[in-house]
């Protein structure tokens, strides 16, 4: 009888499990690539990250299909991207994987550039194709508003895209006069579903905002091709400041109602020039890097009436003290606005003015203290000192004379100090020293600073 080398035998058997097990698993994958994701006739339940992306993909299909150009603008997945340059290095030459794309929440946020895109109303019937739910949100086209015509036309706002319990929030972007983008309030109507998304987690759409133009380059983000601001920190500092407020103009009109618009020559003339000289003010301390606000009178205007107060004969910025340059004096000059005075000094009740063409730029610097901010004045042949106190206040973005321009986000509180309860009445005789309700005596410089404190020109 024959010997069997059980070492042998054991080896034979070993291959050959090994063999029919490396064949099961190869007609395994060339199934599941075929038919999807199923074992012994039973759907195998992807993570929540497989699921989102699948999502993505399906959201990208469409947004390829339909030409609409979008870019990301998700809070979280720029966070990523811009934290971690080296992963995203390493994303485009390794296997795809939901990374920048799947973050640990259930809402991906992109912008839509309306200006290169024209709507289709048969992207709802090729979302439904592809299993999204969509919700589209309308509001009044603010370029069209103006206090001849407040109705408006509808245009599309919001877009939101709901898949398998994941929404992707398309936020619609408008060209603006002032050559910004801007977009509107995600305000839903009485018969809009309130649970079809996590409104209170969206990163857009409680306030409006407005942004620059933002460059924008093409890359790959785990395995597709997506569009993302070439300066992701730069953008994320905008989204943290892009609150943007219209203007009024139902009150506007109410206002001139009560006391008719001054539409004489010179009041036109002046309009014209305080235009330009805003403009101008506003290129010089943004190549500055200098952020400024409306202040005093051309606050009052633009939230009282949405223009220029013609009896002002100047215009009034705002800076904050911390963001003092010392060549902001040369940089005006330099740009032709002579010095025509300047009061104080950097530490107490900076104040500097400069004459235009027939108008003057008064600019304001605010200090701050615990429970409120001042601007200081300066009476230059006494050495009196003034302090103008204000509530505490953020900024916020607005449009003026075709300008994208900040104001204090809490303009009736800003206003109401500056000039009382009253403030929707034209007062024309004005004391810049006893008038507003919330000057202060602030005591008076030492006649051996004069010359350092004030210097008129």
């Amino acid at each position: 009888m024959l010997r069997f080398n059980k070492t042998a035998v054991l080896a034979l058997l070993i291959a050959t499990s090994s063999v029919f097990l490396l064949f099961q698993l190869y007609h395994y994958r060339q199934h599941v690539s075929q038919n999807g994701p199923h074992m012994f006739g039973r759907t195998v339940h992807l993570s929540g990250k497989d699921t989102q992306w699948q999502v993505v993909k399906k959201f990208m299909g469409l947004v390829h299909k339909y030409n609409m150009p979008v870019f990301l603008v998700d809070t979280a997945s720029l966070g990523l991207l811009s934290q971690d340059s080296m992963l995203l290095r390493d994303s485009l030459v390794k296997e795809p994987h939901c990374t920048f794309l799947c973050t640990n929440r259930d809402v991906l946020t992109f912008a839509l550039l309306n200006n290169l895109w024209k709507y289709d109303a048969g992207l709802v019937a090729a979302a439904e194709e592809k299993g999204f739910e969509l919700l589209e949100v309308r509001g009044k086209d603010p370029r069209l508003v103006s206090m001849d015509d407040l109705s408006g036309n509808e245009i599309p706002l919001h877009f939101l895209f709901r898949l398998q319990g994941y929404v992707v929030h398309v936020v619609v972007l408008y060209e603006r006069s002032g050559n910004y983008l801007w977009h509107g309030v995600l305000r839903l109507k009485p018969n809009m579903d309130r649970k079809f998304a996590p409104f209170r987690r969206l990163d857009y759409g409680r306030n409006a905002g407005a942004y620059d133009r933002p460059e924008l380059v093409l890359t790959t983000l785990d395995g597709l091709d997506v569009r993302i601001p070439r300066n992701i920190s730069g953008f994320l500092t905008e989204y943290s400041q892009a609150r943007f407020l219209e203007c009024r103009y139902r009150d506007a009109r109410s206002f001139f109602q009560l006391y008719p618009d001054d539409t004489s020559p010179e009041a036109m003339n002046f309009r014209m020039k305080a235009k330009a000289l805003l403009h101008l003010a506003a290129r010089i301390l943004t190549e500055l890097r200098v952020p400024f606000w409306l202040s005093s009178g051309t606050c009052l205007g633009w939230f009282r009436q949405c223009g220029i107060i013609p009896y002002s004969k100047d215009v009034d910025l705002g800076i904050w003290i911390k963001d003092y340059r010392h060549d902001i004096s040369h940089a005006f000059q330099k740009a032709g606005l002579p010095l025509k005075h300047k009061f104080g000094k950097v530490e107490d009740s900076l104040e500097l003015s400069f004459q235009g063409l027939d108008v003057k730029l008064d600019i304001f610097f605010f200090y701050e203290e615990t429970d409120v901010v001042w601007n200081g004045g300066t009476q230059a042949k006494s050495g009196k000192k003034f302090k103008y106190v204000f509530p505490k206040f953020t900024l916020c973005w607005t449009e003026l004379m075709d300008l994208k321009v900040r104001v204090p986000c809490e303009t009736v509180d800003y206003v109401s100090a500056n000039y009382g309860p009253t403030w929707n009445t034209p007062v024309k005789t004005w004391d810049w020293k006893s008038s507003p309700p919330n000057v202060q005596d602030n005591g008076v410089w030492p006649v051996r600073e004069w010359d350092e404190v004030i210097q008129v020109y």
